[in-house]
């Protein structure tokens, strides 16, 4: 006879080390402590009272908000997506933990007299990570996302142009490899924000309709990659500004054709429509800027402190909480981030237009609240981020 337990024990929580499982855990923590900590670097530069041998303030400022923050978690991104795409793993445990340590020593050099080893070490980390993210997809058969492969090289190509020219060895405008990677990661924005967002939003917010024209996908994709060639080939000025106009009209249909006004009920979802409002808004200005009607730092600033924080802040939460076993729920500290990154957009790009007279003040104010977000985030996930996922599941 079967004896049936009248008293169930309660699972324990599952306890341990999980931070070399999988690339969103260590390049996630990575880059929210360096958003917080770099600001505070910039300004302490910028003022004068940390030197740097090889690149320091602006310079540094500009690469390390693209090479190093964001760079870092599109890699975290790709690596997690990339084993759900292609059902193959990509690079974890000793492999991450050298990946990783590649990025740190990215960080340090550039404030060191070592120029070369720099930018040696800073060129080599996206093309190791391409290698990583490449194996898992041909292993997977995942042709689908190849092009993803071929950013990342694009990025080092970027990164290795910016270089060179600081190095003396090519003749080109500083600018330049700052721009074509902006362009880059702006495709990449692009493409995954169109693949999840609407979904998101259906599935976070039911009822909402959020929904896909092919010909505005193929336009707004296209638009991006247009201007991308553009900057590759030094286009005037004019024609970069028309493709970037139709880009801003192609982008803001997109987003209105995903429902925005409906997400209010749902933070993980509106976030990351009020981030991705940034696009439309950098490639009007960016279209001003070649013009001569806007300061071309309004344009970049449209993109990094108010695309790329947001969405980034938006996607970083919504991926660790998925992956690490928790609740795909906002919190207050969650929420707390996402208006303090929003702020230090709203701040840094239309303060100037509004109250040129204060642009010190408002870079002072707009870096102390966009810090201040990928602070809280640092603080608040570093426990889930550090463990293995609560449910036991692996990732």
């Amino acid at each position: 006879m079967t004896t049936i337990p009248l008293h169930f024990t309660p699972r324990e929580p599952v306890r341990g080390f999980g931070f070399w499982r999988l690339g969103f855990r260590p390049f996630y923590l990575l880059a929210a402590g360096f958003a917080a900590l770099s600001i505070a670097l910039w300004a302490l530069q910028f003022g004068g009272l940390l030197g740097a041998a090889y690149l320091a303030g602006p310079l540094w400022h500009a690469h390390e908000m693209l090479f190093g923050f964001t760079l870092a978690v599109v890699v975290g991104f790709l690596f997690t997506a990339g084993r759900n795409w292609s059902g193959q793993p990509t690079p974890t445990g000793g492999a991450l933990a050298a990946l990783a340590g590649l990025w740190l020593a990215g960080r340090l050099l550039l404030l060191t007299p070592w120029g070369l080893a720099a930018a040696v070490v800073n060129i080599a980390f996206p093309l190791l990570a391409a290698v990583g993210l490449g194996r898992a997809l041909y292993a997977g058969r995942n042709q689908r996302n190849y092009f993803f492969v071929a950013l990342l090289v694009a990025m080092a190509g970027a990164q290795a142009l910016f270089h060179l020219t600081l190095l003396g060895v090519l003749d080109l405008p500083l600018r330049a490899g700052i721009q074509i990677g902006l362009d880059v990661v702006l495709f990449v924005m692009a493409v995954v924000a169109g693949r999840v967002v609407p979904m998101f939003t259906n599935n976070g917010v039911p009822g909402t309709g959020a929904e896909r024209r092919p010909r505005v996908e193929q336009v707004a994709l296209g638009s991006v990659l247009a201007l991308l060639a553009a900057d590759v080939l030094g286009l005037p000025g004019v024609a970069v500004a028309a493709l970037a106009a139709v880009a801003a009209l192609a982008h803001g249909l997109r987003l209105a054709l995903w429902r925005p006004q409906r997400t209010r009920p749902n933070p993980l979802v509106w976030i990351l429509h009020a981030a991705y409002a940034w696009i439309p808004l950098h490639l009007a200005l960016r279209a001003a800027a070649e013009l001569g009607w806007a300061q071309a730092s309004l344009a970049t600033h449209a993109l990094t402190a108010g695309a790329i924080g947001a969405l980034t802040l938006g996607m970083m939460t919504r991926t660790a909480r998925g992956h690490t076993g928790r609740p795909l729920r906002a919190d207050r500290w969650d929420i707390a981030a996402y208006v303090l990154v929003l702020a230090g957009g709203v701040v840094r790009v239309l303060g100037p237009l509004l109250l040129p007279g204060l642009m010190q003040a408002e870079i002072v104010v707009s870096g102390a609240c966009w810090a201040a977000a990928f602070a809280v985030y640092a603080w608040r996930y570093a426990p889930s981020l550090w463990r293995v996922r609560a449910d036991g599941q692996p990732g």
